[in-house]
């Protein structure tokens, strides 16, 4: 037995192959990103204000799951790249606004198109049939609803 193939009792579990897929992605992420001075949660951060305009941090971290001081610290790097700004509501003075620059929305299409070639290569081992398929159900799990206690 070589050390550079798993063990085939495990390639038959679910999440064995889901964290090993999850790790190769995101180590060839970093690489596809690097060029853009972005990483995976800034470019996510990048898409959602793109996709929603303008939100306040606490929506904005809402929509990507994640939590309030996590998003600070995502926000605080964007800005800092000037990919990002942010501004007090009008509505409610405690919120912030966080919105796309111009270079924000720049640097997310070259980030983007980026990621939509490493995921092309990613998913190259499988007919693109099988890749869509992939996906459709990766998606559907995510989006079903959490099963509640059991009894």
């Amino acid at each position: 037995m070589t050390h550079d193939a798993p063990p085939e009792v495990l390639t038959a579990r679910l999440g064995y192959l889901l964290k090993h897929a999850y790790l190769r992605l995101t180590k060839e992420s970093a690489r596809a990103l690097a060029p853009h001075d972005l990483d995976g949660r800034e470019l996510a951060v990048l898409a959602v204000l793109d996709a929603h305009g303008e939100l306040s941090q606490l929506a904005a971290a809402g929509v990507l799951g994640i939590d309030r001081t996590t998003m600070v610290a995502l926000v605080d790097a964007l800005e800092g790249k000037a990919l990002v700004e942010r501004r007090r509501s009008q509505a409610d003075r405690r919120k912030n606004i966080v919105q796309l620059t111009a270079g924000g929305r720049a640097r997310l299409r070259e980030a983007e198109q980026a990621r939509a070639e490493m995921e092309r290569r990613f998913l190259a081992p499988l007919a693109d049939a099988d890749a869509e398929a992939l996906v459709r159900a990766l998606r559907a799990v995510v989006v079903a609803p959490a099963e509640g206690p059991v009894g």
